[in-house]
């Protein structure tokens, strides 16, 4: 019997979840029996031989799952059923695909504009139909997009379980390492102490400190938008702190009020970093992710030899 691939998996993943948490290393042990996969099938690794393939689909199939909000991570590793899932198992298909799964609203590849929120990208999930008349650069590139759109998603559900001290000293690392402040190591310094006035750190962007780049870092869960009142406060707090710029970060989204505010101060510079911005600049910067596979790509290059043979 040959390895399922991931869309065949998540019905039978959804179905061992029902008896309750589980970790995915029992999962994919399950799935292999389940399958009746061989030794050699249980073996086999994907190309770059990091991983096997039937944990490669399972945790694909996991993460699929749980962007349509049927199945949630609860912690590092471990899996449960959501009240969504439940009720997909309560009218099963024969076959939980992603066209099944586009049903959903949280599947769907873009957010849509509600309470006056700003509209944002959402990440999408590779759709393998489209893989179909791809050339294989085409077909790389889309697995990168894929691949670091997961990325972000993981990256800012662990941001907001931080606790608000590590959270803080993220962004400040980030920002350093994008280059405020220079190459000083005393440049940043994170406060986040009571009678702070809503300010959770702040970059010396020279020696004297005379120019000093002021942070309030938000973790905040993706439906908690940040509205035009604490962009309002946040001004007041520089004020206070006799600055002229800012940056105000967090894990959700902005309203539109929010960045209209921002844009309406003549005084203060202030820069709004949303959610997905901020895990975009993580990845970008090396902060919080680390690399694991480099693919290199070649193209043939004879045309000293050819030339020298003309």
């Amino acid at each position: 019997m040959s390895i399922p691939d991931f869309q065949s998996l998540m019905l039978p993943v959804l179905r061992r979840l029902v008896t309750g948490q589980v970790s995915t290393g029992e999962l994919i042990e399950v799935m292999a029996v389940e399958h009746g996969l061989t030794d050699e099938e249980r073996h086999t690794l994907l190309p770059s031989g990091r991983q096997t393939t039937i944990a490669n689909r399972t945790h694909w199939a996991l993460a699929y799952l749980s962007r349509a909000g049927a199945v949630q991570r609860i912690a590092r590793g471990r899996y449960e059923i959501t009240e969504r899932g439940r009720g997909i198992l309560a009218a099963p298909p024969e076959r939980i695909t992603i066209a099944y799964l586009r049903r959903f609203p949280e599947f769907a590849a873009s957010r849509t504009e509600t309470d006056g929120a700003e509209t944002a990208p959402q990440p999408a999930l590779p759709d393998p139909a489209l893989d179909l008349g791809r050339t294989p650069e085409e077909r790389l590139e889309a697995a990168d997009r894929d691949l670091r759109a997961e990325l972000e998603t993981m990256l800012l559900a662990r941001l907001r379980k931080l606790d608000p001290a590590a959270f803080e000293q993220v962004i400040i690392d980030l920002l350093v390492r994008i280059g405020y402040g220079g190459s000083r190591r005393d440049a940043a310094e994170r406060l986040g102490r009571s009678g702070d006035g809503g300010i959770d750190g702040v970059i010396r962007e020279d020696v004297l400190g005379l120019d000093a780049v002021y942070i309030q870092a938000k973790r905040y869960a993706e439906d908690n938008t940040v509205g035009a009142p604490v962009i309002q406060g946040f001004a007041g707090a520089l004020l206070e702190h006799g600055a002229s710029k800012g940056v105000f970060v967090t894990t959700s989204r902005f309203t539109l009020a929010a960045r209209k505010a921002r844009a309406a101060f003549r005084v203060h510079r202030i820069v709004l970093l949303d959610g997905s911005e901020l895990a975009r600049l993580m990845i970008e910067h090396d902060i919080g992710v680390r690399t694991v596979q480099t693919i290199k790509i070649q193209k043939i290059d004879l045309e000293a030899y050819e030339e020298e043979a003309a």
